[in-house]
């Protein structure tokens, strides 16, 4: 890690998350289900993928910590996401939200104001989405950003103090704010993108290295993780296909000294 004296070394988060195998309890959506599950079990944590209503707050008190992606919510999906976000911040346990597509419609607006409530411990978005949930516009295609990282950062800022949390803003180089440190993440490689669901997929790690854990520099320490594993995964893919396999393979083989050695990671 670059940055010195702010932290422990950015391998040292990876290696208490695989110690501890934390339960996740991730509410994602209809296409990311089955590669975020992989991904946790290849990070070294447990992967539970559940939303229906009438248990969802339940299970998520038995959890170390909660993802959710509004990506494919409906009216059920949304009431579920709210009972088990109040559980966790009841329970003072991590959680995440990813609001996707947050500047597309109506709904998507009003659930996330309803989750932003409950106070992530992170947001994790692209910069149009970050610019969305701040109030401060943001140039959304789907669920594609038109906003550079730069454009965002103001908003991450308001949006950290608002919520008491760390806010990441995800792109070439990934931007991570807890209102008061920030950091830029410059690991990645541009065959990630051309892999559906591995962006949302990366909630779940997050969400694994922040059960005990304190939550910028666990934020920071898994995206300089999963944007490593990305730059190993291409050495040997051929193209997206390969590479999901070899990102995987990655994933499970990257130790915390070589995470150290190869993040890219500086104050900003």
């Amino acid at each position: 890690m670059t940055e010195t004296g702010s932290f422990a070394a950015v391998g040292q988060p990876l290696a208490q998350m695989r110690a501890t195998a934390p339960l996740v309890h991730n509410i994602t959506n209809f296409v990311a289900m089955n590669v975020m599950a992989n991904v946790q079990l290849a990070v070294g944590a447990s992967p539970a993928m559940l939303h229906a209503l009438p248990e969802v707050a339940e299970f998520a008190a038995l959890c170390g910590a909660l993802t959710v992606n509004i990506g494919t919510a409906d009216a059920d999906w949304a009431e579920g996401m709210v009972q088990a976000a109040r559980m966790m911040h009841r329970l003072n346990r991590p959680w995440v939200l990813d609001p996707v597509g947050i500047g597309a419609t109506q709904f998507r607006k009003d659930l996330c104001a309803r989750l932003l409530d409950l106070r992530p411990t992170v947001i994790r978005a692209n910069a149009s989405e970050i610019l969305a949930l701040a109030g401060l516009g943001g140039q959304a295609h789907g669920v594609d950003a038109r906003d550079t990282v730069a454009a965002a950062e103001v908003a991450a800022a308001q949006l950290a103090a608002r919520t008491g949390g760390v806010v990441a803003v995800s792109g070439p180089v990934d931007y991570v704010t807890d209102g008061s440190r920030a950091f830029r993440i410059g690991n990645g490689h541009a065959l990630m993108p051309q892999v559906t669901a591995l962006g949302c997929s990366l909630n779940g790690v997050i969400g694994a290295f922040l059960v005990g854990q304190k939550p910028l520099e666990a934020t920071v320490a898994a995206l300089a993780y999963y944007g490593l594993a990305g730059e190993i995964a291409a050495r040997e893919a051929k193209g997206p296909g390969s590479f999901a396999v070899a990102f995987l393979d990655a994933l499970a083989n990257l130790t915390p000294e070589a995470l150290s050695a190869g993040a890219k990671v500086r104050a900003a």
